[in-house]
């Protein structure tokens, strides 16, 4: 409103400059493109975000599948590397074991795994993600986290697209400003020499 009331004002203000409307006008534009413009841009990138990531959860449901994996016993612990602050955690929250498991194609398997099992003895069974060939996936994305994501890639685009209305304004008048202040300067460097004098220019 307050942009829309600066077009009005200096629309026929006797006082105006030319760069004044043209100020004012750039200002409503760039509102408008900030209210419009930048969610339109959110909305269509979070859509064909959506719509992708849906493709994939269909696509990884479609090629992973849960098997029922057996322990045949405890695997040895891995060596943690002389940095690794997430590592404790991870070794905390997951077990190495050895196990068997058949694929969807009737294939049979053994090795070296990881679980979240608290207490790992032969016998013990857990749900493992792999292939149709029996090899070791991750478990497919569902549809909760790809729409969590495709909404933050609906922000993302919205704040890029409104920075990028607001950098092009800035711009603009940082350029307008530069402007005006040289014509001052030539306008003062013209009226420079006669400044003080009685009568000079009169």
């Amino acid at each position: 409103m307050r942009t829309a009331a600066g077009v009005w004002r200096w629309r026929r203000n006797p006082l105006r400059r030319a760069t004044d409307l043209f100020e004012a006008w750039l200002a409503l534009v760039a509102a408008v493109l900030l209210v419009t413009a930048a969610p339109a841009v959110g909305w269509l990138c979070g859509s064909v975000t959506d719509d992708s990531l849906r493709q994939s959860v269909r696509i990884q449901r479609q090629q992973r599948h849960p098997v029922t994996a057996t322990v045949l016993r405890p695997a040895e612990e891995p060596k943690p590397a002389a940095y690794d602050p997430e590592g404790v955690a991870a070794r905390e929250k997951r077990r190495p074991v050895v196990a068997k498991w058949t694929a969807v194609d009737g294939s049979r398997h053994t090795g070296t795994v990881s679980t979240v099992l608290r207490t790992a003895r032969a016998g013990d069974t857990f749900t493992l993600w792999t292939d149709r060939t029996g090899r070791i996936v991750s478990r497919p994305m569902d549809v909760a986290t790809a729409r969590v994501h495709a909404v933050l890639a609906g922000i993302a685009a919205a704040l890029s697209a409104a920075g990028l209305v607001e950098g092009a304004r800035r711009l603009v008048m940082w350029r307008l400003v530069r402007r005006r202040h040289a014509r001052l300067d030539r306008a003062w460097a013209a009226a420079g020499p006669d400044w003080g004098r009685t009568g000079a220019g009169s």
